[in-house]
């Protein structure tokens, strides 16, 4: 396959809120910003354009770079002299004569090191009242990965952090890279037509322009052939890419809302926001959902509804691992929160799922972790509060009793979902997915009928059983038929039923508890059709359980129909 021709990153940035905060902060003669970036190339073009920006500036200004290789290099063109230490770079920028914007990009190791020099230290205390109240126009910009600032210099400096690309920056991208290549015979791009364009940006949107660069390169030297058909070769890479950060794992699941049984007041509630953060959707004026929290019992449904949503909505599924973004090292743990936002909003719109929730923020308001989970709930709430980008939170929850109080108010999550037991209708629509899935083979079907009478008996058994505990009994029925060679029976569904101690014997007053706080505070997953069945005590009589069963009370959460 012919090798792809690279191109240049310098084109035109377009003027964005990133850029006109900047200019604003640089006319106001704010002496050292501080830019948490990995994209340095991408930073110091958008400065340059933004400085050749007439609208912006009236007044040119030079631009300097330097690094500890390099020494400075003013408007693309060396300086002379051996200026490669930290602190000749400061002394260099402190007698210059002209209005300007230095970029330090390697000063962020020297401030990270474990005892930072007290004399860069001093220099930088002193840079900040000479460039204010000095006759030229300068601005230090110091650039680095993550936050790497001494205490002593928290005060003055200001701390901003550079987003990653918009999908219009990521269009830019790929028409440089078609423009380069068009006159290779041997490639074709296909991309006039269904919006192929926007498709693809969107796509790659959470990627940085390096890694949205080559996941577009990749797509074409796989085949030659840029088209639609790319979008899964782009959103595989970009899985990569999420996956090596250990912070949010990205999915396209292929589970569909029908592979729910029950809860339909919860899937009604998600069907009807939809495509809430498109055009039409504006045109209503409706705000954009922020997100659901589901609290109820394991094994119900509650991370199958998560991955369900962001299928049925056709948006990619992020699922945040909590235990990854606390990290032993001091701010490292404030720091992944911010990636995580950062990439997420990048991404929208997208589904962004918490599993367990509860885990994450157990130790708010404690001191046993200097108040890390307290500030990264902080941080956490502040966001779902204010985001503007379409990022759909669904929250799962199991031990509501380790939820602080704060996450539950209106504002956070637009509403709170409590999922039950499966009702007898639930059961029976759980059942019948999971025999539909597993007995497609006439063999093992063999002369067994599943009819409404077979499905009847294996409901009247298992009530109090969870939607995991059903699959599970169809999967223990399996092999009771596979041990011995033999078509699968009634029986054999009904012999795993006895062997099973399903949840509501083991946890019995842990289910009371949560039902007690749902019937309150949360909205009942399950429709009234399907709720009615379970508003009685279970049946006593002739054929005693295994282990006695306690009393099921009234299902949780209020009975509203949406």
């Amino acid at each position: 396959m012919s090798a792809i021709s690279p191109f240049s990153f310098l084109y035109r940035m377009p003027v964005n809120e990133f850029t006109t905060e900047l200019s604003a902060l640089v006319k106001a003669r704010f002496p050292i910003i501080y830019i948490i970036t990995w994209e340095e190339k991408r930073f110091i073009d958008t400065v340059k354009s933004m400085i050749r920006d007439t609208t912006l500036f009236s007044k040119p200004r030079a631009v300097w770079e330097w690094t500890v290789v390099d020494g400075f290099v003013k408007n693309d063109k060396p300086e002379k002299g051996d200026i490669k230490t930290a602190i000749r770079a400061l002394e260099y920028v402190d007698q210059s004569n002209e209005d300007g914007i230095f970029i330090l990009k390697d000063l962020y190791a020297d401030l990270a090191a474990p005892h930072c020099d007290q004399a860069i230290i001093r220099k930088l205390k002193d840079l900040v009242w000479k460039i204010k109240g000095g006759d030229y126009l300068k601005t230090v910009i110091i650039t680095g990965h993550d936050k790497f600032i001494p205490d002593a210099l928290q005060k003055e400096i200001l701390i901003k952090e550079f987003t990653l690309p918009s999908k219009e920056e990521i269009q830019q991208v790929l028409f440089s890279l078609i423009e380069q290549n068009k006159q290779n015979q041997r490639l074709r791009f296909d991309v006039d037509a269904d919006n192929t364009v926007s498709k693809l940006c969107e796509a790659a949107c959470g990627l940085t322009l390096n890694e949205a660069e080559n996941a577009f390169a990749l797509s074409i030297v796989q085949d030659g052939i840029l088209d639609a058909n790319d979008i899964t070769t782009i959103a595989e890479e970009k899985k990569q890419i999420i996956h090596r950060n250990g912070l949010l794992e990205f999915s396209m699941p292929k589970l569909k809302m029908a592979d729910i049984g029950g809860l339909e007041n919860l899937k009604k509630w998600l069907e009807k926001r939809a495509a809430s953060w498109s055009e039409r959707a504006r045109q209503y004026n409706i705000p954009a959902p922020r997100g659901v929290l589901i609290t109820g019992l394991p094994g119900c449904g509650k991370s199958l509804t998560a991955k369900t949503v962001s299928t049925s909505w056709n948006v990619p599924l992020l699922r945040l691992d909590m235990g990854a973004v606390f990290s032993g090292l001091v701010g490292s743990s404030e720091r992944n929160m911010r990636n995580v936002i950062q990439t997420a909003e990048a991404m929208a719109p997208c589904v962004l799922w918490i599993d367990e929730i509860e885990k994450a923020f157990s130790g708010v308001g404690s001191s046993g972790d200097s108040g890390t989970a307290t500030r990264l709930f902080g941080t956490f709430l502040t966001w779902m509060q204010e985001k503007e980008k379409f990022v759909f939170v669904v929250a799962t929850a199991n031990n509501i009793d380790f939820l602080p109080p704060e996450l539950m108010r209106k504002g956070r999550f637009d509403e709170i979902f409590f999922v039950d037991l499966p009702t007898s209708a639930e059961r029976t629509i759980i059942l019948q997915i999971h025999l539909k899935k597993r007995l497609n083979n006439a063999t093992v079907l063999g002369n067994t009928v599943v009819d409404d009478t077979f499905l009847q008996a294996l409901v009247e058994k298992t009530e109090g059983f969870t939607g995991a505990e059903l699959e599970q009994v169809v999967v223990a029925g399996l092999f009771e038929a596979f041990s011995e060679n033999r078509a699968i029976t009634l029986d054999d569904f009904l012999t795993a039923i006895d062997n099973t101690v399903p949840l509501v014997v083991t946890q019995a007053e842990k289910i009371k508890a949560i039902r007690e706080w749902a019937n309150l505070r949360a909205v009942s997953a399950t429709s009234m059709n399907h709720k009615v069945a379970y508003e009685r005590e279970p049946a006593t009589g002739a054929a005693a359980p295994k282990m006695p069963a306690p009393a099921l009370s009234p299902r949780g959460g209020r009975s509203i129909e949406f």
